[in-house]
Parts: structure tokens; C-alpha cells; sequence
């Protein structure tokens, strides 16, 4: 599977349009690495307790993007995106979307 942020894929022709292919996930902080976290916060630098999670959470997020795509009949992604959305305090949903394709 071929996904890209660019609206085409460069030497490959897009045949079929599928339509808006997602992929999610919601994801709550964890208590321990609160604590953690407050502390870093206090001495600065980087969270990597949230960078980690984040990047877990954009990784599940495309993961379910390309099967959502794969059950359309696509064999690629175009302009891919991502968001994120507060639920509620300590919850954040992490969303990846495109425009799922087949190219030849």
C-alpha cells in the first residue's frame, strides 16, 4: 500500500477514486506518566512519555487508515492527513485521512 501526502503518486496513474478512507484512535494519559510528566514540566525539556504516546497513536491511527482503504479496494492513499481532537481532559483521538485510490 502506497501512502502519500501528495495528491498523486509521482510516474503512477490514480484509476479509480474510492473515496475518504480514516483511521482512528482515542487515547487516555496514564497516571504514572502524569506524575512523571508534571516533574519534567517543572525542570523543562521534552516529555518523551507523551511523545511516545503520540507517536504509538498516529502509528495505530495509519495502520487502520490503510485497512479501511484495503476494504475499499484500494491499493493506495492520496493526501494523507492527520488531526487530533481533545474527547475530554487526559483523552485526545488521533485521526489519519485520505483519499484512497487504485493506481497502475
Amino acid at each position: 500500500m502506497i501512502i502519500t501526502n501528495t495528491p498523486t503518486v509521482p510516474g503512477k496513474e490514480i484509476i479509480e477514486v474510492h473515496g475518504l478512507a480514516r483511521g482512528n484512535t482515542v487515547r487516555a494519559r496514564n497516571v504514572g506518566r502524569d506524575i512523571f510528566a508534571g516533574l519534567k514540566n517543572i525542570v523543562g525539556g521534552e516529555i518523551s512519555e507523551y511523545t511516545k504516546l503520540q507517536a504509538d497513536s498516529r502509528e495505530q491511527a495509519l495502520k487502520r487508515l490503510e485497512e479501511d482503504a484495503i476494504r475499499m479496494g484500494a491499493n493506495a492513499v492520496v493526501n494523507l492527513r492527520f488531526t487530533t481532537t481533545m474527547v475530554m481532559q487526559g483523552c485526545s483521538e488521533m485521526l489519519a485521512y485520505g483519499t484512497a485510490v487504485t493506481i497502475k
